[in-house]
């Protein structure tokens, strides 16, 4: 009886007997959790006014942007901003501000109004909260730190 080598496992597959997960497998997980994260997103913003994309906005203003940076984090030309930062300020949720060290550029501040829109929007992503709520505190602790070493150049 002969016997057929068994193939080199790829870096793109599991080891069927329980190995560590392939980059494959890691992009697959990481993949399903972000769908199930902007599911929610957008419902939770599409139930406060907003679009998913308004929503990131304002989650990403904690601290005033310049209108570029705020392109570059949301990965888009730096002409979308402006019509989807107009369409926020005439809401009430953001405003214009010169920078302080170049008055050319323009900050982006969230409103008060803006600050509780997202904490609005944050409260009611149930099913996301649900999923935390499955983690126990040290599983948040563990997700929190590992999710911060994926970019960790990612300051906003």
């Amino acid at each position: 009886m002969s016997r057929t080598p068994a193939p080199h496992a790829s870096p793109e597959t599991t080891d069927p007997k329980g190995g560590d997960p392939a980059h494959a497998d890691l992009l697959e997980r990481l993949s399903r959790a972000a769908a199930g994260y902007y599911r929610d997103l957008t419902a939770s913003a599409a139930e406060q006014g907003l679009t998913m994309t308004q929503a990131k906005v304002l989650i990403l203003l904690r601290q005033p942007l310049p209108m570029r940076a705020l392109a570059g984090l949301l990965a888009c030309d730096a002409s979308n901003i402006t019509g989807l930062v107009d369409r926020l300020e005439a809401q009430g949720l953001v405003s214009r501000h010169p920078n302080p060290t170049d008055r050319r550029v323009k900050n982006v501040v969230a409103t008060d109004k803006g600050i509780e829109a997202v904490r609005l929007v944050r409260a009611g992503m149930r099913s996301t909260s649900a999923a935390f709520d499955r983690l126990d505190d040290e599983g948040r602790r563990d997700l929190y730190e590992l999710l911060g070493r994926l970019h960790p150049d990612d300051t906003a």
